[in-house]
């Protein structure tokens, strides 16, 4: 999926702000209903070319926290906190991936921005 993919900055924004909303929602208990309605907002970015004609396609957005980092990673823009750059992890996430999904391609639209640390 080679063609350049232009998506509103407003879209990218109001996924930045879900995903600010699912990260503090973990710590409220009785979360559901708000879980709910996050889960439906998501579920419109996923779809919103469903009824255009074209096929099937949207947006998303991924939480790499507690994944690998490694420098051949392109998918994440990083800062490495601490002094070792070996065994890295991701232990804080400033802003989501953010990827635009049609059948079975993704094309990332925004890096996502991270903090790493060596787990050793």
């Amino acid at each position: 999926m080679n063609q350049q993919f232009k998506v509103p900055k407003e879209y990218i924004e109001l996924l930045d702000q879900l995903f600010e909303i699912e990260r503090k929602l973990e710590t409220i208990q009785e979360s559901n209903s708000i879980a709910r309605n996050i889960n439906k907002m998501k579920d419109v970015f996923e779809n919103l070319n469903s009824n255009s004609g074209e096929s099937s396609g949207g947006l998303v957005y991924h939480n790499p926290i507690g994944e690998a980092y490694n420098e051949t990673r392109l998918d994440l823009e990083a800062s490495i906190a601490g002094n070792s750059t070996e065994n890295l992890f991701v232990t804080e996430v400033i802003k989501p991936i953010i990827r635009y999904r049609m059948g079975g391609s993704t094309l990332i639209i925004r890096k996502g921005v991270v903090v790493v640390e060596s787990k050793n």
